[in-house]
This record gives C-alpha cells, structure tokens and sequence, in this order.
C-alpha cells in the first residue's frame, strides 16, 4: 500500500488510515473456516475493522506475492540464526583440532587398522567441512533475498515492475527477474538441500563419535554430566545419546530436502502441491538443524579424549601398521613390487592369525634380513613418520604453528 501510495494511486489520507489497521487472529480463523482460504480470510479479517480505505489491502495481488515475499523474509531471519550456529561449531572444531594437533591415533579404513594420524587432523577435516557448508549456505541465501510482486502470473497485469522494485527495496530484497505466480521452488529447494548437508556431516562427525565411544574403542566420549543416567536397567552404562539424536534428525532433514526437489516441478505457472508440504519441510528443517547443530557443537566443546586409550589401540596391531613402509623399503632397495607385497603380507597373515609381533617376524624372516639390516628395519618403525606433515597440513588451514 505504501508503494502505491508512492505512485500515486493511494490517497495519502487513505494511507494514513491504513496505518491503524490491525489483524484480529480469531476472526480470521472464523473466516478460513467458511472460505477454506488462508489470503481471503487475512485481509477479510483487518478490512472488516476498517472504512472504505479498506478496498486498498491486497490491490492488484495474488496470494504468492505476500507469501512467497514474506516467506523470503523469514527463511533469511532463520539462516541468519544457522549462520551463527556454523561460526560456533567452526570455532569449537578449530580450538580442538589444535589442541590435539599432536595426537597420535589408529587411522582406520572399512573400520579396520590402517595407518596411524592424530586426532587433530581429523577434527580439522571436520572444521574444513563446516568451513564449506557456511560458503553454501551464504548462496543459498543470496537465492532465498528475493521477493515477488508480479500479480497472478507473473506479467505485472494488475501492478507494475516499478511498484515490486519499491516494495522489495523497503524490505531489503531484490525483485525476482522473471517469475510466474510464484518464486521458483529450485531456489527453495537449493536451501533445503544444503540444510540437509549440512545434517549429513553432522550425522557424519556424530558417527565417528559414536564408534570411538564403543567400550572396545573407548578413545573418545560425549559429555556426561554428574547424575546423568544411560539405563534405566544398567547403571554403568554411558551411552552417545546426544551423538545418535543427531543421527536420527539428520536423516529427517535429508527427507525434507527430497520432498523440496519434489516441489520443484509444478503445474503450468504453479498449482499449490508444494504450498502444505513447505509449511513443514521449511520450519521444521531449520528447527531441527539449529537444534541438532546446538547439540554437536556442545559435544565437541565437552568431548573426553582419551590419548592414552589411543595409544593402546596404535599398539594392539602389533606393528601391522608399519607394512606398507615396509613394502616400501624392500621395494627401494630394489624388489619388485608383486614380491615385496607377497613377503610383507606373508608375515601380516601371521601376525594376524597367531598373535605374533610383525617386527619380531620380519627379523627371523630370513629373506627379509637378505634385503634390510635390522638396524634399518627397526628403523622403519617410528611411528612420528605417519604425522611428519601435520604442521604443513594446519599451514594449509591458516593455523600457523611449529609446536
């Protein structure tokens, strides 16, 4: 209306009555039950309360300009909130990354002993992840600015670009270049699906904490607070129940981010197939991912880490984790690969199978002792040779450190 009032098609004291018009929640509802209508029935409820400056409200729209247009409002406020969260969470993963930078650990592949990292390479990975969901969420947003008043079809048939532009300047956004009836779902739908990735690394980091809390594991725990229990049952146990909340939300928001794609393919210039299921795939997505965001980044900044636990596992391999330096030690000195890999993986098997220490195996093995001394055999297990690049890796991040 104000808008209007500014081209001159609204009296200014018909404006100036318009400013005292209130919504009366009750009668609307009471109207919605008649017209089944949820635009009718709004402007039916502030038009009721007014004079005939009343035949103003709503001239020249449809429904799509004031939701779509209000919606776009809302759904900024709410990433504006996500944003906040993501910067807390990157700071927390970034002061723990740090903090055990130079903490050795089994590295595992298939959930099987591979080679040893530290445990701060792995919470950095995390933080570079987060680090990425902010960048995609910053253009989700820049899709999500736009508002629309464009009339019936999109053809500014009953308003004028000219009358979108001044309205959506006062709101803070820009006009949607071309639209139908509605703004075009691929931008929602490009929200909603980064919603749901970032809820899939948060399921992600979860997971590895619910491994490393597993009693055989035990290298790491969620928080758990004096007087916590973790059964009803069983009073020793510790459950990673905050870790698994997140899980079970996260594949939530990743069904939402479906039924947004779903939403992308309307009939014609729209029907409303999309209009019920984004009155919740919408609150609801940005409901549980601030709240699911909340939780993780609790666990990170109330993590137990348990190094001495790490190293207890580094050793149970019996050295196995120093094969492939082996391999490649026997293939410098001038073995062919196919019979280097069969010597190491002869002795693996062993170590494996029996129990026995992988170095004490290659000692006594005699082809082995043809080909390196056993001052250099010992030599390749050093298990600092597996994080030697850790501080070139945080460089990369812009952590500068030589500790």
């Amino acid at each position: 209306c104000e808008a209007w009032t500014q081209l001159g098609i609204i009296p200014a004291e018909d404006m100036l009555l318009l400013k005292s018009a209130q919504l009366d929640l009750i009668r609307m509802e009471q109207i919605f039950q008649r017209t089944h209508h949820d635009m009718t029935a709004f402007t039916r409820s502030i038009t009721e309360k007014l004079g005939p400056e009343g035949r103003w409200i709503h001239l020249g729209l449809t429904s799509s300009d004031v939701m779509d247009t209000a919606a776009a409002l809302q759904i900024l406020d709410a990433i504006n909130i996500i944003e906040k969260d993501l910067d807390v969470l990157s700071i927390a993963l970034q002061n723990s990354a740090i903090q055990y930078k130079n903490t050795p650990m089994m590295g595992r592949t298939h959930g099987v002993h591979a080679e040893p990292i530290t445990f701060g390479l792995k919470l950095a990975i995390w933080y570079q992840e987060v680090v990425r969901h902010i960048q995609r969420l910053k253009d989700a947003k820049t899709g999500m600015a736009v508002g629309k008043i464009s009339g019936a079809v999109g053809t500014y048939a009953t308003v004028s670009p000219e009358l979108e532009e001044r309205v959506c300047l006062q709101l803070g956004l820009e006009p949607a270049p071309i639209s139908n009836q509605i703004i075009q779902r691929d931008r929602h739908a490009h929200l909603i699906t980064t919603l749901a990735l970032v809820a899939a690394s948060l399921e992600k980091f979860a997971t590895e904490i619910r491994h490393l809390q597993r009693t055989e594991v035990r290298e790491a725990e969620e928080p758990f607070e004096e007087g916590q229990t973790g059964s009803s049952a069983m009073p020793h146990k510790r459950n990673p129940e905050l870790s698994e909340r997140v899980c079970g939300l996260a594949r939530l928001i990743r069904g939402h981010s479906v039924t947004s794609l779903e939403n992308v393919a309307l009939w014609h210039e729209r029907d409303i197939s999309h209009s019920s299921a984004e009155r919740i795939i919408i609150p609801d997505s940005f409901f549980a991912l601030d709240y699911i965001l909340n939780i993780f980044t609790g666990i990170i900044q109330g993590l137990r880490v348990y190094p001495e636990r790490m190293w207890v596992n580094l050793e149970s391999s019996r050295g196995l984790v120093f094969s492939q330096r082996t391999l490649l030690a026997l293939i410098e000195k001038g073995l062919s690969r196919e019979d280097a890999y069969k010597l190491v993986q002869a002795n693996a098997m062993l170590a494996w199978d029996d129990g026995f220490d992988f170095r004490d195996l290659l000692l006594k093995d005699t082809t082995v002792g043809e080909i390196l001394t056993p001052e250099e055999l010992n030599e390749l297990f050093d298990y600092t040779y597996f994080t030697r690049h850790t501080n070139a890796i945080f460089n990369r991040l812009g952590w500068k450190s030589e500790r």
